[in-house]
């Protein structure tokens, strides 16, 4: 318990006394899963409005696939973004491997079919007769998406925040690709890891509970957002 309050008190020291490389840890684990997160979220919505609203062949396949993805282990998504950008992999001429923007990639790869998925229920949970009604209305395709996403507006701010979730917290793909390099591509969870490794608990403890603060203060503002537009 002792250790566990020493961690804690460390952690609020390291970032109110502005330690650079904790704050630099700290500055690029954000930038990593913010825009990981975006880029699930112009990938996966657009996804999931469409497997929702359309019949094809093969349909409940895809879905399926999509479901399982929600659940896709990070370390089996690094092995394969390894395999892709290692230098005799298909992308190896690119040179990303053990880059933010390699971590970037794997971590989109997590959190699109989470998104993905999430849309799609939301839009299926919405009242068939909408769509009915949007139509008659003589909206376009594009108005009755946007209409239909207005209205499942509060579940798909909740599947932003799972996918944001899934990424600011995972460690397998992260460490595989981008290799946890000081000043580089070290982030929060990397970080956390090999201090524990090497017996460092207070330090561990500390990058834990700033994790923690970094993952409640995004989630607080989107949930803030997510209360401020649900109806009376």
């Amino acid at each position: 318990m002792d250790l566990l309050l020493i961690g804690i008190r460390q952690g609020f020291w390291l970032l109110l006394s502005g330690d650079p490389e904790v704050w630099r840890i700290t500055i690029l684990s954000l930038q990593i899963s913010l825009t990981a997160t975006l880029l699930s979220l112009l990938l996966g919505v657009p996804c999931g409005v469409l497997l929702a609203l359309n019949e094809f062949p093969g349909r409940r396949i895809v879905i399926s696939l999509v479901n399982t993805g929600m659940s896709l282990p990070p370390v089996v998504v690094g092995l394969f973004v390894t395999m892709l950008l290692w230098r005799s992999g298909p992308l190896g001429f690119v040179r990303l491997m053990y880059t933010p923007s390699a971590m970037v990639l794997a971590q989109v790869i997590i959190a699109a079919p989470i998104v993905t998925g999430l849309t799609l229920a939301a839009i299926q949970q919405l009242n068939p007769k909408l769509r009915l009604q949007i139509l008659a209305l003589g909206a376009s395709r594009t108005q009755l998406v946007w209409l239909l996403l207005r209205e499942a507006r509060l579940p798909v701010l909740a599947a932003v925040m799972a996918g944001f979730g899934g990424v600011i917290s995972e460690i397998g793909a992260s460490m595989m690709v981008g290799g946890n390099i000081l000043g580089h591509t070290r982030v929060l969870t990397t970080a956390t890891v090999m201090e524990t490794s090497k017996g460092n608990f207070d330090i561990a403890i500390a990058l834990s509970v700033i994790l923690l603060l970094l993952i409640f203060f995004v989630n607080a503002v989107l949930t803030y957002t997510q209360q401020r537009q649900r109806p009376l």
